[in-house]
């Protein structure tokens, strides 16, 4: 059985704590809403905990090809832990910033609805409601529909006005 380094466990001990300084940061202020969102100083916590993990693995992995036994072994060591976290450190950084200033579209809403055009595909009857299903931002709604007159399965319709979220007021198209 082969003994591993103290180095080498301490340099294991960083990284993975980098890695999960790194799954906080991107878990963690996402969804349990950690910390405050204006805070971001030069350096984004993403680019020190990616800093960090890629420092603590990679010297490891150097400490444990060199045999690192010395100071001197240990101080290559960290200079290779270093190599490899300073572009991980970058892309990070990079990859987050990314990932934050996405351009996304708008939620639709009922003002959305209005304009559209679908089927009907429960019947509409006069001074009740069928359903219909309409395209809104690409993607197939259905949706309760009332009509001034009675309107088949299968009619093409066009949303005259969003009665709510949910149902709309319908006419032949």
């Amino acid at each position: 059985m082969r003994v591993v380094a103290t180095g080498t466990f301490l340099f294991l001990i960083i990284g993975g704590a980098g890695v999960g300084v790194l799954a906080l940061a991107l878990v963690g202020s996402g969804l349990l809403h950690i910390g405050h969102p204006d805070v971001d100083g030069p350096v984004s916590l993403e680019a020190v905990a990616g800093f960090t993990g890629a420092f603590g693995f990679g010297a490891a992995i150097v400490n444990e090809l060199l045999g690192g036994r010395t100071p001197g072994m240990i101080a290559a060591a960290v200079a290779g832990g270093a190599v490899a976290a300073v572009p991980t450190a970058w892309l990070a950084a990079r990859l987050s910033r990314a990932a934050r200033n996405m351009r996304t579209d708008p939620t639709p809403t009922r003002s959305h609805l209005v304009g559209a055009t679908g089927l009907v595909v429960t019947p509409v009857p006069a001074g009740g409601y069928g359903e219909v299903r309409v395209r809104l931002a690409g993607q197939p709604v259905k949706l309760n529909a009332r009509a001034d007159r009675p309107l088949p399965a299968g009619t093409r319709i066009f949303v005259v006005e969003a009665l709510s979220e949910t149902s709309v007021h319908v006419e032949t198209y």
